[in-house]
């Protein structure tokens, strides 16, 4: 949009003033600017601008104690309560590999901060909120009755910016559009994807062969990857409570990415969205977003893993669910059971 035409610092306000229960995605959305900006716009308001300096805060961020971590992209909001340790560091990768919170971190993408706090009644709601370079959410870490105040309010002190300029400069973000310069195969892809010996080594054939990851479950074949019926989400959640199966639940976006591992419980359908709402993991996923759903099949060093994979109308991938399971042990037989009979439709032919 042109800079030209987006409201000011005291415009946001004003209408944030105006319209106090609305959600700030939605918000930013009416208002033509992106979340980060709305929530620049209240810098000296209550908001603290911070430096995104990814590993010191995850280093900071275990003294705070328990926490809410908060992940989504346009279709899913993944929440889990927990604590930030068994922090790994790195430039490049970093994460979180704790009981409750386990997150894949790609701190380059990670451009804006905030510690924000709001009044809610008699209390004070606080949260530190990172942003990309195009002011969308990769990640929210919010405070919670248990949490260690004296150690958030350190820990914001050491990454608070010199820059509390209530505005931030905003670029476009290249849509990762689907590959249309690829020559691979079906036979190319078949065979490569026929030696995968590990579950991470999917992500560098892709590329190898210039492929989004729907084009390549489109072309593979059948014995791989198979479509669903869309409905198959909401039925994989229910068979799983009903058989109390722990299962590994993927959200992310271009800087994080946030995993569940374990039983679900509470599933609740309310309008366009089903919800998970278990005591330490909340989960909102618009089912009226899925454009195509995916039983996917690869190969390991200890047999095949199965995923259940989501797609956007846009071919990027809002959620991806596997049976929970640790490095060298096989699958699940309850799971693939499961994944292997869910409702399918005919597959589309490859484009």
């Amino acid at each position: 949009m042109d800079q030209r035409v987006k409201p000011a610092p005291h415009e946001i306000r004003r209408a944030r003033a105006d319209n106090p229960k609305a959600r700030e995605r939605d918000l930013a959305a009416q208002l033509g600017i992106s979340e980060a900006e709305l929530v620049a716009a209240h810098c000296g308001d209550g908001v603290v601008r911070v430096e995104p300096r990814v590993n010191d805060l995850l280093t900071g961020l275990e003294a705070a104690g328990e926490v809410t971590a908060l992940t989504r992209n346009e279709s899913a909001v993944h929440e889990k309560i927990g604590v930030y340790d068994r922090v790994v560091t790195g430039n490049h990768n970093a994460m979180v590999l704790g009981e409750n919170i386990d997150l894949r971190i790609f701190p380059k993408v990670w451009a804006h901060g905030f510690a924000v706090e709001k009044r809610d009644g008699g209390d004070i709601r606080r949260s530190l909120q990172f942003f990309d370079d195009a002011g969308e959410a990769v990640h929210k870490v919010h405070l919670r009755p248990a949490s260690n105040l004296y150690a958030y309010q350190k820990l914001v002190a050491g990454l608070e910016s010199p820059n509390q300029e209530p505005m931030v400069a905003i670029s476009e973000v290249e849509d990762e559009a689907e590959a249309s310069d690829s020559s691979a195969s079906i036979d190319d892809l078949r065979d490569r994807w026929s030696r995968l010996t590990d579950v991470h080594q999917f992500f560098g054939m892709l590329k190898t062969l210039k492929l989004s990851r729907r084009q390549a479950v489109r072309m593979v074949g059948q014995d791989y990857a198979w479509l669903l019926d869309n409905d198959a989400v909401s039925a994989m959640f229910h068979h799983a409570a009903a058989d109390d199966m722990p299962i590994m639940c993927f959200v992310g976006n271009r800087g994080c990415i946030q995993i569940h591992s374990g039983p679900v419980k509470s599933i609740k359908p309310i309008g366009p969205w089903i919800n998970v709402l278990d005591e330490t993991f909340h989960l909102h996923l618009r089912t009226d977003h899925i454009h195509e759903v995916w039983a996917v099949r690869k190969p390991t060093k200890d047999g095949h893993v199965t995923s259940i994979e989501v797609y956007g109308a846009n071919g990027k991938m809002i959620i991806q669910f596997f049976g929970k399971r640790h490095e060298g042990e096989g699958e699940r037989d309850d799971w693939r059971f499961l994944a292997e009979n869910l409702p399918r439709i005919p597959s589309p032919t490859a484009a």
